[in-house]
């Protein structure tokens, strides 16, 4: 299981490079540092996604683990209602699992979706959209929908 390692910037199951020089009295930790359990309370396993999008990108995460989810550019609307509030409409995402597509009635009409969900704290996301069944919804196909309250922006949001 390969993943994008931030502090050495390849491909790798796990950093092994020494953290960046601190900073301005700042001590900057590895993103994957090496579990050692010593003396204290037992270490934690660091967690591990699928896919780490680049830090030059601005970026939504999942608020609950900081998973990434989309990167900005995937943004194609701001203006879609979720479940339970406000929601985007995302091109493609990252970290995300599908479940099973079924028949929903939304404010735009019959439309088949799956619910998504973070692959790494398992929360509910919002959904995919499978099938649109109104000529002016098939813009939707394969797009997905998260709600707001779910995610957080990351990386240059200055």
């Amino acid at each position: 299981n390969l993943l994008r390692c931030f502090t050495c910037d390849r491909l790798c199951g796990g950093c092994t490079a020494p953290a960046p020089p601190a900073r301005q009295g700042i001590v900057l930790q590895p993103v994957m540092p090496s579990c050692d359990p010593g003396p204290g309370p037992a270490c934690l396993p660091t967690k591990k996604f699928r896919s780490y999008l680049p830090r030059c990108h601005r970026t939504y995460s999942c608020v609950h683990c900081r998973a990434h989810l989309a990167k900005h550019d995937e943004l194609i609307s701001k203006s879609f209602q979720g479940s339970h509030g406000r929601a985007y409409l995302f091109n493609s995402v990252v970290n995300v699992g599908c479940g099973p597509a079924e028949q929903r009635l939304l404010l735009t009409g019959l439309h088949s979706v799956a619910d998504i969900f973070c692959e790494s704290c398992k929360t509910t996301l919002g959904w995919k959209y499978e099938q649109a069944f109104e000529t002016s919804q098939k813009y939707k196909e394969g797009k997905y929908i998260i709600e707001m309250s779910h995610m957080v922006k990351d990386n240059g949001w200055d």
